[in-house]
């Protein structure tokens, strides 16, 4: 990393006030393994899970759940995981992405190009979409627990911080 990256890292949140959101017609806490996976790794990163959810694949209950969260002074990220495919009942894409305010393209581009790693060209089934809601980052991951670990790994954790310094200018 050059000196200037480094020096514009310098300021970046350490504790960052999350929500994960689990987007399922099917699965309860118990069951929830994704979701779990990201409470765990956000936690043993330092960062601070305020609430987290379980709501079916309809948007409108999306819809105002994230525009709730979104208004929170205690939230500064929203993670969501699930609904990100091309079934029909997959409507996290386009809920997501009529709510951002600035999106992120390179977001899901690293992730399906990590992920294309994995599973090959399965990857670009994938519709994860990251961005801007006003000032809180917001972004989202399949529902495979593997996709869960390769995004928070290898693209969430190492830039969350970063994200929400970002987004606070």
């Amino acid at each position: 990393m050059t000196d200037s990256a480094n020096q514009h890292r310098s300021h970046v949140v350490e504790h960052v006030r999350c929500a994960v959101i689990t987007v399922s017609d099917t699965r309860t806490e118990e069951t929830d393994i994704g979701g779990a996976r990201i409470v765990a790794q956000l936690e043993a990163a330092g960062h601070h899970v305020v609430q987290r959810e379980i709501i079916p694949d309809q948007p409108e209950i999306m819809r105002k759940l994230l525009l709730n969260l979104s208004e929170r002074a205690d939230v500064e990220a929203l993670l969501m995981t699930g609904g990100t495919g091309i079934t029909s009942r997959d409507q996290t894409y386009e809920t997501v992405s009529s709510l951002l305010t600035k999106p992120l393209p390179g977001y899901g581009e690293l992730f399906r190009m990590l992920s294309y790693q994995q599973v090959g060209s399965a990857a670009m089934l994938s519709r994860a979409i990251g961005g801007m809601m006003a000032d809180t980052v917001l972004l989202t991951m399949p529902g495979s627990p593997r996709a869960v670990d390769l995004a928070m790994e290898e693209v969430i954790l190492p830039e969350l911080g970063h994200l929400v310094s970002e987004a606070r200018r």
